[in-house]
């Protein structure tokens, strides 16, 4: 298993997860990846689609609004990086969801890191 590295986006540490770490899949997980965020002085945790358990793209599990809850209350930014256009396809509600989300500054789906890099980029 690798692990997880700090890097910073124009002047934004962020913690990018392996691929191939525990799934993100309940408020327990998301508070073990906010400690370790906490713990490098990262402000945005980065985490592969490959890693978002399944249940977090049905949106009537209540997974994501937990895990999501978490982040927005520890003051940490979430980037799920990779595609979702699978899960989209399957549910309008989930394919809302992710628009407003996208829209606000706490939560992100990104296509890449290049969009990610993108999001974090000062404006100007």
């Amino acid at each position: 298993m690798t692990t997880n590295t700090i890097v910073t986006f124009h002047h934004t540490r962020a913690l990018v997860c392996a691929p191939d770490g525990p799934p993100l899949d309940g408020e327990q997980a998301a508070l073990d990846l906010i400690g370790d965020a906490m713990g490098n002085d990262a402000e945005v945790v980065v985490v592969p689609v490959e890693r978002v358990g399944g249940e977090f793209f049905r949106l009537r599990s209540g997974v994501a609004g937990a895990v999501m809850q978490k982040f927005v209350n520890y003051r940490q930014r979430l980037a799920v990086v990779g595609d979702i256009s699978e899960h989209v396809a399957e549910s309008t509600a989930l394919r809302d969801f992710v628009h407003e989300t996208n829209q606000r500054g706490h939560i992100w789906f990104l296509a890449d890191h290049d969009a990610l890099e993108a999001k974090l980029r000062p404006a100007g």
